[in-house]
Parts: structure tokens; C-alpha cells; sequence
């Protein structure tokens, strides 16, 4: 459902909820080649509908998050990364709802998007978690709905399949968290579907509203995760 229009926040939470039950490195393996499935569903509903500017600028520094994340592999505390994304996207989220402008629209610039699509890149591959940094660039500047989410599905699609590349080199794709995946993927196309519905019949207000809140909770999971 985040694939088809709830936003990378509510999908922060599929990892963890899995790692209540078997290991994180396990969990963020299995559910990689399902977000491929869900990437194929998701860019085909919005292949018309995506920010190419934003695009260009996010794609590119992405790459190079998963270039350096793969290179740090193992060599950095991924609680120490958990809990540096959670104070930040805390703190984005209280600017955004203190702040005496009332949530101005924000034309962040190149400078910004490398910045937070390199980090993007380097947090999804190192500890899975890189809606975060892309919605803090993107959540500002106040996209329509579906051309918001259309931009991230295919962000995001193009960073899930290059991650392939590293899990594949560490081993992680091995052949019993390949079948678990295969078993699970039916339900892919199913939570594309509902998440379509959801954006198409909720008002943009509202959507922007639940994107926020989504943001924070998973902002103050991955500071749990980090001291805990």
C-alpha cells in the first residue's frame, strides 16, 4: 500500500515488523526482490505521472549513496545510523508543524536534492530506510498527490533494483530467503491496488497530512531502533 500511494513512511515500518521475527539483514533480503514486484506495478500506474526535474536531480546522488553505502558495508553502526535519520526527520517534521509560515511551499534546490537523495541512496542500502531523506526534499515543495507519489515509485524502483547488485555480492539473496519472497509476492500487486484507491479518493489536504504523521512515526522507530 505505501508502493500504490501511502508513502515510503508507512513503508519504513515493513522491516522492522519483520525483524520481530527473524534477523534485519534476513528481513531487508526477502523483502527486496517483492519491492522489485511492487516497483513494476507501482511505475506502470504512475509511468504519466512523475516530477522529471526532481527526477534527474535524485536518481543521480542516489546512485551514489548506494556506490558509498556499499563500499561502508559492515563498517558503520547501523544503530548510529538509525538514530541520526530519526532525530533529523523528528525535527523536520516539528519545522514543519511549528513554524510560524504555516508549511510555506519550498522550491529546494539542486544542492538540496543531491544532498538528500545521496543520503537516500546510502540509508536505503546500509539499513533500508530511505523514504525519509527523500521525503524531507520532496514534502515541502507541494507536488500534486499522484505526481508526488509517482516521482518516489520510481525513485525508489530504480534504487531497489541496483541494490540487487551489492545484496546479491554479500550473499544475501540466497535461495531460502528467494522462496520465502516468492511465497509472499502474490500480495504485491494486491497492496498496490488498495494504496491507488486510498490516493485517488482521499483529498490532497489529507494525504499530505497522513504523509507527515507517517514520517514522524517512522522517524521515532528508527531513534528506538537506534538506542534499543
Amino acid at each position: 500500500m505505501a508502493k500504490g500511494g501511502l508513502g515510503p513512511g508507512v513503508g519504513a515500518i515493513c522491516v522492522p515488523l519483520l525483524s520481530f521475527v527473524m534477523e534485519p539483514m534476513q528481513a531487508a533480503a526477502i523483502m527486496l526482490p517483492i519491492l522489485c514486484v511492487m516497483d513494476i506495478f507501482a511505475v506502470y500506474h504512475f509511468r504519466r505521472n512523475f516530477d522529471f526535474q526532481r527526477l534527474a536531480i535524485l536518481i543521480p546522488s542516489g546512485i551514489v549513496g548506494i556506490i558509498l553505502a556499499s563500499l561502508l558495508m559492515g563498517q558503520l553502526p547501523a544503530d548510529g545510523i538509525r538514530s541520526v535519520i530519526g532525530v533529523i526527520v523528528i525535527v523536520f517534521c516539528f519545522d514543519y508543524w511549528f513554524r510560524k509560515d504555516g508549511g510555506e511551499k519550498s522550491n529546494s534546490g539542486k544542492i538540496s536534492g543531491f544532498f538528500w537523495g545521496t543520503l537516500a541512496g546510502f540509508t536505503s542500502t546500509q539499513i533500508h530506510a530511505g523514504g525519509p531523506p527523500v521525503s524531507i526534499y520532496l514534502l515541502p515543495q507541494k507536488l500534486d498527490k499522484v505526481v508526488l507519489m509517482g516521482t518516489m515509485a520510481i525513485f525508489f524502483a530504480v534504487m531497489n533494483y541496483l541494490k540487487l547488485i551489492p545484496y546479491t555480492l554479500m550473499g544475501a539473496l540466497h535461495i531460502e530467503n528467494i522462496m520465502t519472497s516468492v511465497l509472499l509476492m502474490p500480495l504485491a500487486p494486491i497492496g498496490v491496488r488498495l494504496g491507488n484507491i486510498v490516493l485517488y479518493r482521499v483529498r490532497q489536504q489529507l494525504i499530505y497530512r497522513f504523509l507527515y504523521i507517517a514520517l514522524f512515526v517512522s522517524g521515532l522507530k528508527l531513534l528506538y531502533d537506534g538506542f534499543f
